[in-house]
């Protein structure tokens, strides 16, 4: 089967990784004139002349990134299949739709407010709290289009730095930690859960994730479980899903944000799990039996942005698997990951410390069951 994946990043490569040795082949679109997948046939099109001849390639479309346009993937749906559907990207790429749907679900959340105006972000602000965090409603991911107001004063200021004709503020959650469930639907109805991961962030940016967690109850995965099955049998959804949570200290979770794709916090389960998500993912669209999403042992991703390692100096280390996605070096840039493996947590927090040591300018990796 020739599947077309929209866009050509390092998430496109590593569907691909997972789809050869199911006999799949690959055709990307991209629509930034920017490809980085270096692998498959990558076609460029930043202003739709050749979708067509893109459809007439594929069998059935997926995507990698879920900031296109809905009217494009509306349109491919009318020749091709496409999985996930186009109302999970309309509602994934509007913060104001996901949280409504959250809402209606009855998915706990952050309280929050939609603002139209600098005024409005300031009400905000003072009526939730200080700090708050303000995000445009669409387009912004890795920490891009936010801001943090630790004080109602400066909301103006905020407004004209995210430059945003809407934005969504969240009062500020007193959690222990971020984490992020990932599931996967087949076509027919089935659902596979992971095991939930940590997940470490700076400026925005994922830098760890470490899965399965030793000191998480089982009544908080299934909580999570329940959260994403609802989500998935409400958008009829096929394919990986994940969503990211902030867990408080009662073991209580609220829902921060959803991505209708193979996440950067799943990529521990390429080493780490029975089938990987991309595996899965492909799995799933094709409508071929989903794997074992348990995992191997304690893993953990280990991000690399800006600047990369030496590769030799990252495979030395015990049980180290490097994915490089051929980028060049920039900075805030995801060049490459590296999965960790070890038999306890104890072992895979020391081999994690030496990876960070390997890596130029790589944060301190904390995690809150240490």
């Amino acid at each position: 089967m020739n599947i077309g994946v929209l866009g050509a990043g390092q998430l496109g490569r590593m569907l691909a990784l997972a789809g050869y040795p199911l006999a799949n082949r690959f055709t990307f679109l991209d629509t930034t004139g920017h490809p980085s997948a270096g692998i498959g046939e990558v076609m460029i099109d930043t202003d739709r002349r050749h979708l067509e001849a893109f459809l007439e390639k594929v069998d059935l479309v997926t995507y990698e990134f879920e900031h296109l346009p809905v009217s494009l993937v509306q349109a491919i749906e009318e020749v091709r299949p496409v999985f996930p559907s186009s109302e999970a990207i309309r509602i994934c790429q509007n913060r104001a739709e996901e949280k409504a749907l959250f809402d209606r679900l009855g998915i706990p959340t952050p309280a929050y407010r939609l603002v139209e105006h600098a005024d409005e972000l300031e009400a905000a602000a003072r009526e939730l709290g200080a700090p708050v965090v303000a995000k445009s409603v669409t387009e912004g991911y890795d920490g891009k289009g936010q801001a943090v107001i630790r004080d109602p004063a400066e909301a103006h200021e905020a407004w004209r730095a995210i430059n945003h004709p809407r934005l969504i503020v969240e009062a500020f959650v007193d959690f222990v930690r971020e984490v992020s469930i990932i599931a996967v639907r087949g076509r027919d109805g089935g659902v596979a859960f992971y095991p939930m991961a940590e997940n470490q962030h700076v400026d925005g940016i994922l830098r760890y994730s470490i899965a399965p967690l030793p000191d998480l109850d089982d009544s908080v995965q299934q909580v999570a479980d329940g959260y994403i099955r609802a989500l998935l049998d409400e958008l009829d959804y096929v394919g990986v899903l994940t969503l990211e949570l902030f867990q408080c200290a009662d073991g209580s979770l609220l829902a921060n944000e959803m991505a209708p794709r193979v996440h950067n916090s799943g990529h521990w389960s390429i080493d780490g799990a029975v089938t990987s998500q991309f595996e899965n993912h492909l799995r799933a669209i094709q409508g071929l039996p989903l794997g074992d999403t348990s995992a191997r042992m304690p893993t953990c991703m280990v991000n690399v942005i800006g600047r990369e390692g030496e590769p030799a100096e990252l495979l030395a280390l015990p049980d180290a698997h490097l994915h490089r996605y051929d980028k060049s070096e920039r900075a805030g840039r995801k060049l490459a990951h590296v999965n960790l493996l070890a038999p306890t947590h104890g072992e895979l927090l020391e081999r994690v410390r030496a990876c960070a040591a390997l890596l130029p300018d790589a944060p301190a990796p904390r995690f809150s069951f240490e």
